[in-house]
């Protein structure tokens, strides 16, 4: 394949508010504003940014569990938005989620074997009962859970243990790229590490891509080729994870980067306090939307929306400053 294995461009995804006594449509969130990003095959990127901003309705709208509003989708060369029946289940069986709360994403009535092999039954990929449960146990395994888990409930695990339950599952049709949705925020410290070190080395053993969505800058900054950092429903820079902590260019960036703990006690670290909160989405600033709370805001942030400059190879800002 030449190109990139994801192309996503100008994706919009807009909430219609109902109000009224008919409940007819009054307003709507701007959810994801004109977001534009590529992945490669078997690359990181990782999506950064407040709670609110986006992010997870970013990746539903790319797996086709929410329908957007306009944009354009396209994974490994097939128009997503005009796939349906068969080439949407294909599509299913390319793409995967791992969700972010392991409580709330397993069925506690079904037991474990069954949860992961769902997806071997619906697209068909095993042929009699022996070799299902085979493959059962081998993605179990594959995750660091036991043959004999796959016999027990959910609520018989820790969150650790769900989690790779839900990793499991996502690997049962093999994909070439999967979602994480926030897969670790809902995990202790020590228990967040070993979960991002077992997705980094299904990297390496099937070469899968990994649209990773976090907030936790230094957890993305760990597992992250590329990094994009979303604002109230826009991407204001993008670039290589290297570059992006070592020399941020936007005051967003810059802001987030500040607040992150620096292991060492003896390094300092300026911390850059935002002044005021997120703006509506119902209602969004015009022009640049981070200018309600830039601390370098000119008069032209207030009018005029920036557009995403390449400032460097592989280093995209949308700032007036550049």
């Amino acid at each position: 394949m030449s190109g990139p294995l994801l192309q996503v461009t100008g994706l919009v995804k807009h909430f219609p508010v109902k109000a009224g006594f008919l409940a007819r449509p009054t307003e709507r969130v701007h959810a994801v504003d004109g977001v534009s990003f590529t992945i490669a095959a078997g690359e990181t990127l990782g999506l950064v940014g407040e709670s609110g901003c986006g992010k997870s309705t970013t990746g539903r709208c790319v797996l086709r569990l929410i329908e957007p509003t306009a944009g354009e989708i396209r994974f490994d060369g097939r128009d997503v938005r005009a796939l349906s029946g068969a080439g949407l289940r294909a599509l299913c069986r390319d793409m995967q989620i791992i969700f972010q709360d392991p409580y709330a994403s397993l069925n506690p009535r079904m037991p474990v074997g069954a949860i992961v092999g769902e997806a071997l039954i619906i697209h068909r990929l095993t042929r009699t009962r022996r070799e299902f449960e085979d493959r059962v146990v081998e993605l179990l395994e594959t995750v660091g859970l036991r043959a004999d888990h796959m016999r027990r409930f959910p609520h018989e695990f820790s969150g650790g243990q769900r989690q790779r339950i839900g990793i499991a599952r996502a690997l049962a049709v093999s994909p070439k790229l999967i979602v994480c949705d926030e897969p670790v925020s809902a995990l202790d410290v020590s228990i967040q590490a070993q979960v991002i070190n077992l997705l980094e080395d299904l990297q390496q053993q099937f070469g899968i891509a990994y649209l990773f969505i976090a907030h936790d800058l230094s957890v993305v900054e760990h597992i992250s080729a590329r990094v994009a950092v979303m604002y109230l429903g826009r991407i204001v820079e993008i670039a290589a994870a290297a570059d992006l902590y070592e020399a941020p260019l936007h005051p967003y960036t810059e802001a987030l980067l500040s607040a992150v703990p620096v292991p060492d006690p003896a390094a300092k670290r300026r911390r850059i306090v935002l002044q005021g909160d997120v703006p509506n989405p119902i209602h969004p600033p015009a022009g640049c939307r981070f200018h309600t709370r830039c601390p370098k805001a000119m008069p032209r942030c207030k009018v005029e929306a920036p557009v995403a400059k390449t400032v460097a190879p592989g280093h995209e800002v949308a700032c007036h400053l550049y």
